[in-house]
């Protein structure tokens, strides 16, 4: 008897197994029909029932992954690839949309590694070179988003980074032409634009960084303080003068302590040979503070290029009195001709 009932289970757990095979196929498939009617949450119900009565059901794992992906939960839908992966590493299907979810949670460094394994995703290069900007490995970056726009040089996202990492880079010259680029792809972009306004202001190029500024604004780029003083002082270089005026001068109400922005004006002016106009922001320096010796020495310079020398100078060599670190700028002004 005791040989008997030792038997019996031998008998019993193939049974038993199959049950469990069958029961676990008939919720997956019923789990699919619910998918494919777009019932996700009912679908995803079914998968979990199908994974309870057998564990090893990759598919029903990685159908479960999906249902979760369209009600956009993520978390779950990771753990669902994850066991399928579990089940079987080097299932494709997981590996592909492990990659995608790890990049867009920003988890860089797993992003990376999944799309190394992922030898058929059209867009491994792209995560690569994108996450690889994030963690500031710039050299990598460019090779591997440069490989991504060989795929897809309509790329907007890619084009744009490529862009910021020649930036980030300090290879300014490399970046002009990719954010031309970029902001062609999608010209929506204004944050976009606003930079490459920055970049060609850097660069001393005024006149496309003044348009590109104006291109900005149309496309919605907020006119902060700091965009207006940008465009000003990009109008101001590129000879606009009543328009740089006006916006310097807006920002300058808001803010009537700022005695950068009438230097900087006074300066820029002088530089643009436009003496009067220089003069009258000297004055406006003066009038805040009479001890200003940078805004007289500026001024003695203008009256000297209006040709009024002498009295230019008497301003000058007071200023110099006033403040004796003026007396280096002199030298260097004579040096270069003035």
């Amino acid at each position: 008897m005791k040989h008997l009932l030792a038997i019996i289970p031998l008998w019993v757990c193939p049974s038993v197994y199959a049950q469990q095979v069958d029961s676990s196929m008939f919720f997956f498939k019923k789990g699919l029909d619910e998918k494919n009617t777009k019932r996700y949450l009912v679908a995803s119900q079914s998968f979990e029932k199908s994974v309870k009565y057998n564990a090893s059901n990759i598919d029903a794992w990685l159908e479960n992954g999906l249902a979760n992906l369209e009600m956009r939960k993520t978390d779950q839908a990771i753990n669902c690839f994850q066991k399928a992966l579990a089940l079987d590493p080097g299932n494709k299907k997981a590996i592909r949309e492990l990659t995608s979810l790890y990049f867009n949670y920003r988890q860089y460094a797993k992003a990376i590694e999944f799309a190394r394994k992922c030898a058929d995703c059209d867009n491994a290069q792209r995560i690569i070179g994108m996450s690889m900007y994030q963690q500031e490995d710039y050299p990598s970056a460019v090779t591997a988003l440069q490989a991504a726009l060989k795929q897809d040089p309509a790329d907007a996202e890619a084009t744009y980074t490529l862009a910021r990492t020649y930036l980030d880079m300090e290879e300014y010259k490399k970046a002009v032409p990719v954010y031309e680029q970029a902001v062609k792809l999608d010209p929506t972009k204004n944050a976009w634009i606003y930079e490459q306004g920055l970049l060609y202001y850097n660069l001393d190029d005024y006149k496309n960084a003044m348009n590109a500024f104006n291109s900005a604004a149309q496309a919605g780029y907020v006119q902060s303080n700091d965009f207006n003083e940008n465009l000003g002082y990009a109008s101001l270089y590129s000879g606009e003068y009543e328009k740089g005026e006006k916006l310097l001068l807006t920002v300058l109400n808001k803010k009537p302590g700022n005695k950068t922005i009438l230097r900087d004006m006074a300066e820029i002016l002088y530089q643009q040979k436009q003496y009067d106009k220089s003069l009258d922001y000297c004055q406006k320096l003066l009038e805040i503070d009479t001890k200003d010796g940078k805004a007289l020495y500026q001024a003695g310079l203008c009256f000297q290029k209006k040709g009024d020398k002498d009295r230019g100078q008497q301003m000058c060599d007071k200023a110099i009195l006033m403040d004796p670190s003026l007396d280096g700028l002199r030298k260097k002004k004579e040096i270069s001709g003035l």
